[in-house]
């Protein structure tokens, strides 16, 4: 018998982190994240995050497959480290942004900041499930939840710092969004466009990325699409909807698992 993970094939973060179109969340989640001034304080600015950003994300991405598609023991060695550095790292803000004054105080396991990083990720993986692939029910969305928060605790947030039902997590991040907490500094804005918008690919692609970063920039809500001040307007919102229907109705469907199911995912069911 194979050695069992903190996941199986029944659980709701398998089905919905396999699917390589749920890629298409990270962008937004980053975006997200980093428009928290304390957040990117402490995860971005105190990191490597700016200086070597893609290193970084392959090394969360390893971290994150190893939780998911990855036995007990391969997860805990995965997570402990970053736990470990968690609790070393910390620092104050170095200038005011939004309402945070320089000197503001932040460490890197601090649940409010954790809690905003894996609140980020939930909501835009669920959001880009949905639209690209297919419809859950709330029964599904709970789980996928409950899984999370599971995530979430390997990453040292205690279960009693998060939302306990999908329910109360709608509710807190429609809290933050509606806080005035949300601000994007200079810095923050640089990570949009040099990061997250222009990533390191080979010129053909160069189309493909246009695309991308259209449907990054369309997944937003609509008030942290103004923080970056990314424009917008109704035609490219029909057109990424339009997409977005093609897509989940016609071409995911019938897409070979060799091009649909992450690769951690495929070895599993080898």
């Amino acid at each position: 018998m194979a050695p069992s993970g903190y996941f199986n094939d029944d659980s709701m973060l398998r089905r919905v982190q396999r699917e390589m179109t749920v890629g298409l969340a990270g962008p937004r989640a980053l975006l997200m994240q980093a428009a928290h001034p304390v957040a990117f304080a402490g995860f971005f600015e105190a990191t490597t995050m700016l200086a070597e950003p893609y290193p970084r994300l392959e090394r969360t991405a390893k971290v994150l497959q190893a939780i998911g598609f990855g036995t007990r023991a391969e997860a805990d060695a995965a997570t402990r480290p970053v736990r470990a550095i968690h609790r070393r790292v910390r620092g104050t803000m170095k200038e005011p942004i939004g309402r945070f004054g320089a000197g503001t105080p932040w460490r890197a396991n601090d649940p409010e900041l954790l809690l905003w990083i894996i609140a980020t990720l939930v909501d835009s993986n669920l959001l880009v499930y949905q639209r690209y692939v297919a419809t859950l029910t709330r029964d599904e969305q709970e789980a996928y939840w409950q899984d999370f928060r599971l995530m979430g605790k390997l990453f040292g947030l205690p279960l009693k710092h998060s939302p306990q039902d999908i329910d109360a997590f709608e509710a807190y991040f429609a809290g933050v969004l509606a806080s005035g907490d949300l601000h994007v500094g200079a810095k923050a804005r640089e990570l949009a466009i040099d990061i997250v918008m222009h990533p390191p690919v080979p010129r053909r692609f160069a189309p493909v990325l246009g695309l991308v970063n259209q449907v990054t920039v369309g997944l937003l809500p609509p008030e942290v699409r103004r923080l970056y001040g990314f424009s917008w307007d109704p035609v490219r919102g029909a057109a990424v909807r339009g997409g977005q229907e093609y897509l989940r109705r016609v071409v995911v469907p019938l897409l070979p698992d060799r091009l649909r199911i992450a690769p951690s995912a495929r070895s599993l069911a080898a």
